[in-house]
């Protein structure tokens, strides 16, 4: 039985003073209000529930598409819990059909080794729209293939999330997926707001990375924006860099969605962690100037962003309150994920994942299962 007492502690609800946490096996055992001892390992800062991001493309120097085995999925984590993230999805952009295999394969073993932090795989794409695709490559866009299916299907990834376009997936093939425990958001699309509708009535429940590559909110048409916005059960990831979306479309977001529905992401690419500035991606260059990655011509490809900024941001500049930015980073992601039962909170039975945080919302020490693996 280990022991840690923390000053001040947000167990996913409340803030609370003074309490001891007791771990059994990676486990929490308890959390009580109690006077620190001796004995016990001191936590100083504020412990939050661990981080958790569903859009990993990389970080501390690799790209998942680029090298998509066993030790870049590793180095991934490794460089992610830096910033409080306990448990990620690490994503793979639109590829070939070969790549998406080994990808699965190294989850599949990533997830039988017990490696720390990996919980699942994204794959977004490749089945996505041409006029909204972003950095995705056009020559991997295509129709789902029953190959496809049999992957995103596999019970060895864990947590399996596949991002399309539901104008060019049918419902009948979402429901598929959604039955066979397959996570769908929606994204890289231009649908209708009835065409996005009819997705999440066939059990859709994300979008991915809202307002960006999908079809705007307009006066005569809601597009995609529109209906993420006005569902009320869907979860919605947010990229709060200072890049991706207005601060104002943010505080939108949160007010119309709520913190219980938007996740935040960093769809961090594998600047994360690293000294790197230029990264080879699918024959384009990515270049990074200070925290906005773009290709020429100056397009976003994907983002330089960490959890512990994503939070920060929140408080900072969109003036979110400390529990309710920790929720969109942890809870709710989990919660999206099926999780709520595991991770987002801490409390007896739940993973023994937290985040120690300064009074400046940087990262202190970062504990999984239990074990410190950062600080």
């Amino acid at each position: 039985m280990q022991r840690f007492f923390a000053e001040n502690l947000f167990d996913g609800e409340t803030v609370k003073k003074n309490q001891m946490i007791t771990v059994e096996s990676g486990t929490i055992h308890s959390v009580e209000s109690a006077r620190f001892q001796g004995d016990v390992i001191p936590l100083s800062g504020l412990v939050v529930p661990g981080f958790v991001d569903v859009q990993v493309n990389g970080g501390g120097g690799v790209l998942f598409n680029n090298q998509p085995n066993l030790d870049t999925l590793i180095t991934m984590s490794q460089a992610h819990q830096q910033f409080g993230s306990t448990a990620i999805l690490p994503t793979l952009i639109t590829d070939d059909f070969e790549t998406m295999q080994l990808a699965a394969n190294a989850v599949a073993s990533a997830i039988a080794q017990n490696v720390k932090g990996i919980v699942g795989i994204h794959f977004e794409g490749p089945h996505l729209s041409q006029p909204k695709k972003g950095i995705h490559p056009s020559q991997h866009i295509r129709q789902i293939s029953p190959e496809e299916m049999a992957l995103f299907k596999r019970t060895d990834l864990g947590l399996v999330c596949v991002t399309l376009a539901p104008e060019n997936v049918s419902v009948e093939i979402i429901e598929e997926l959604v039955q066979a425990n397959v996570k769908i958001c929606l994204g890289h699309s231009n649908a209708s707001a009835d065409q996005t509708f009819a997705a999440l009535k066939a059990g859709a429940q994300g979008f991915t990375h809202l307002f960006n590559a999908m079809s705007p909110l307009q006066s005569r048409e809601a597009g995609m924006v529109g209906a993420a916005l006005l569902d009320a059960s869907s979860y919605c990831g947010l990229i709060v860099d200072h890049e991706h979306v207005d601060m104002t479309s943010c505080q939108l977001a949160i007010k119309c969605k709520t913190p219980e529905r938007i996740m935040l992401v960093t769809d961090a690419m594998s600047h994360v962690g690293s000294e790197q500035i230029e990264l080879q991606f699918a024959g384009m260059q990515i270049n990074r100037q200070g925290n906005k990655l773009t290709i020429e011509g100056g397009r976003l490809a994907g983002s330089a962003l960490d959890m512990a900024s994503a939070v920060r941001n929140c408080i900072l500049d969109l003036h979110c309150t400390i529990e309710d930015a920790i929720k969109m980073a942890s809870t709710t992601p989990a919660t999206f994920l099926g999780l709520q039962q595991h991770k987002g909170y801490l409390a007896p039975g739940f993973a023994a994942d937290w985040v120690v945080l300064t009074d400046q919302y940087d990262v202190n020490a970062t504990y999984i299962a239990g074990e410190q693996v950062f600080g």
